[in-house]
């Protein structure tokens, strides 16, 4: 008897590790790089001071980048000072930090306007973590111990190029690969083996393309798996296998604006990609062999701004740069507007956006098409001084907590339904 217990504690034991893996949020928005957890059972309104505080640190290091969290811990990147970047693990009970690896340094830390610092998030495969410094330090980390299992630099070794703000892609691991985009001739993305670094394909761009500032997504249509990524000049698409260009759909480019920052959305045989030239959805046909990226829609009031967008259900929702906007995906009909906290980044979880405003304020807000529903607001606590710098990183969801970050500031609440 005590066997068979101690067989059924084991076993229910896993089921619950399980139920809770399912629900961390691994790398770059969240487990399918959408912005939407598959969370339940969420609070389904604030009162005005916010959900549950469970602890905030104030000394991570600084950064924009976001988390990802596994387990009974989370893992960010931060910088302090130009020559000190690094990736930090934090135990997700209390914030304590348990390891720090540093990096290489700040990319680009000149820049105008001048917000040098991290600006990824790490990206987690089991037992191993990837992550991206700004300045193109690539690096393969043991997560148990922060060891670096091997090292890449995507300037120096594949003569990238990146923009005025240095590199801010969160690295997509698929399959046995991990893709990045350094930018530049010969090698605007790589496809590296996520077990030794080894290159196993280079993908040339025409019209050499310099990084963006996005992350890639994966879309498979017309029998093809592609990787899709938005880079100075417009979004692209290249083979999964060989690294082969497939596609450009350059209507949502704006010279004018330079900040290619939102992660596109992979919407069936689709791409919604989005700047400051405004929203747009382009569909992926395939004729004799040759794709092309045909456009639906552009629309200049969808959701444009650099803190993404997220679909649910038939809709897309997403901020401006001064409103928070609801669209129907398949038309780019506006089907609301809102200035709700202004100019945002969001996620998904539950029926309710999480949306993050710029300005450090944070809203719930119902995922309706119907109507503009808040739900509650509240401004985390003692926040940093960030002078002209902004509360740029996205929120994340993961086990029944939202986690907020600022800078040097990290923020983590229960938002479980009953507590």
């Amino acid at each position: 008897m005590k066997v068979r217990g101690w067989v059924l504690a084991t076993l229910l034991g896993g089921l619950l590790m399980g139920t809770a893996h399912a629900q961390d949020w691994t790398q770059w928005r969240g487990p399918n790089r959408d912005g939407v957890s598959p969370a339940k059972n969420l609070l389904k309104s604030w009162s005005p001071a916010g959900p549950k505080l469970v602890w905030q640190v104030k000394d991570i290091g600084d950064g924009y980048g976001s988390v990802a969290v596994a387990g009974n811990r989370l893992y960010l990147l931060a910088n302090k000072g130009l020559d000190n970047e690094f990736v930090v693990a934090l135990d997700a009970a209390n914030g304590k930090s348990l390891w720090t690896t540093k990096i290489g340094k700040v990319g680009n830390p000149e820049q105008q306007p001048s917000y040098p610092g991290a600006r990824t998030t790490p990206t987690l495969d089991g037992n191993l973590l990837y992550a991206l410094g700004s300045d193109g330090d690539l690096v393969c980390l043991e997560t148990s111990t922060g060891a670096i299992k091997w090292q890449k630099n995507l300037r120096t070794d594949f003569g990238g190029k990146y923009g005025e703000w240095a590199y801010s892609e969160s690295p997509l691991v698929d399959g046995d690969k991990v893709i990045v985009t350094p930018g530049g001739p010969g090698a605007a993305m790589v496809a590296l083996n996520k077990q030794t670094g080894a290159v196993i394909w280079k993908a040339a761009v025409p019209g050499d393309d310099i990084a963006g500032y996005s992350s890639a997504v994966v879309l498979e249509t017309a029998g093809t798996r592609q990787y899709v990524q938005y880079m100075s000049k417009g979004v692209v698409g290249v083979d999964a296998k060989t690294g082969k260009f497939l596609w450009r759909f350059d209507k949502t480019n704006d010279p004018r604006f330079g900040m290619h920052a939102a992660t596109p959305i992979v919407i069936g045989n689709a791409v919604y990609s989005a700047s400051g030239g405004g929203g747009g959805l382009a569909k992926i046909q395939s004729s004799e062999g040759t794709l092309t990226a045909e456009p639906v829609y552009v629309e200049r009031k969808a959701p444009n701004y650099f803190g993404g967008a997220v679909k649910v259900g038939d809709y897309i929702y997403g901020t401006t740069n001064t409103v928070l906007v609801c669209i129907e995906a398949s038309t780019g009909k506006i089907q609301w507007e809102d200035r709700s906290v202004g100019p945002s980044s969001l996620c998904y979880a539950d029926g309710r956006l999480y949306v993050r405003g710029e300005n450090g304020a944070v809203a719930l807000v119902e995922a309706t098409p119907t109507a503009y529903k808040e739900l509650g607001r509240f401004t985390p606590s003692d926040p940093p001084a960030r002078g002209q710098a902004k509360a740029w990183a996205y929120p994340a969801i993961a086990n029944g907590r939202l986690y907020l970050r600022d800078l040097g500031s990290l923020w983590v609440y229960d938002i479980r339904e009953g507590q």
